[in-house]
């Protein structure tokens, strides 16, 4: 017979899950403000004290949220590790590109949500917007480690800023095409897409190293 103790961990953690569970779908639905602990409870089917003492606030829990599905996608999402030695860029890119493309076709939650939250000016920031922030965070030191490791020594010497750059441009392209497939699920071809944003960030890379080569 298992604890009692054992038997509360359980329970606890199986509350929490339904909770993350109803909101996740609320806020699909409704996005931010049109979430509430109310419909959350009603979904979940646990009372609002239960929401309130895994989560302290709506807020927190929508945060929460946007955490755990980033922590379940996690796995799915592009390696942006330094190729191997004798790869090409391009088809490094290509692949991180395509796996990104795929990562997102189950528009997960973080995505979703956090984008809306990202479109929206507060008075007072809320916690789930500043999750997917630091979230984004991550993902672009990710990419930006990466160009920084394959672009040639002489444009990182004299354009420090540029692994940064197109980090960023990649990022911007794939949030525009984020939201695109759910725009558009059943037309969009996101992998020659991906392939087309792939082309043009390796031509991007190749147009800077050569200017700077020519100041040299």
């Amino acid at each position: 017979m298992a604890p009692k103790t054992d038997r509360r961990t359980q329970h606890s953690a199986e509350s929490r899950r339904r909770i993350l569970r109803a909101a996740a779908e609320i806020s699909a639905e409704r996005g931010y403000d049109g979430t509430s602990v109310a419909l959350v409870t009603k979904r979940s089917g646990l009372p609002a004290s239960s929401v309130y003492w895994h989560f302290g606030s709506k807020d927190e829990l929508l945060a929460e949220v946007i955490e755990h599905s980033y922590r379940e996608w996690l796995p799915d999402r592009p390696r942006w590790e330094p190729p191997e030695p004798g790869t090409d860029r391009i088809d490094h890119l290509r692949r991180a590109l395509r796996e990104a493309g795929q990562s997102f076709a189950e528009r997960p939650e973080f995505m979703r949500l956090g984008l809306m939250l990202l479109l929206e000016r507060r008075a007072e920031e809320p916690a789930a917007r500043a999750r997917f922030q630091r979230i984004r965070e991550e993902m672009l030191a990710a990419m930006g480690e990466w160009w920084a490791a394959v672009l040639p020594p002489d444009l990182l010497e004299r354009r420090p800023e540029v692994p940064a750059l197109l980090a960023r441009l990649n990022m911007a392209a794939s949030d525009g095409l984020y939201a695109m497939s759910a725009a558009e699920p059943d037309t969009l071809d996101i992998d020659a897409l991906q392939e087309l944003l792939a082309l043009a960030l390796d031509s991007v890379a190749d147009r800077l190293a050569r200017e700077v080569a020519a100041d040299l």
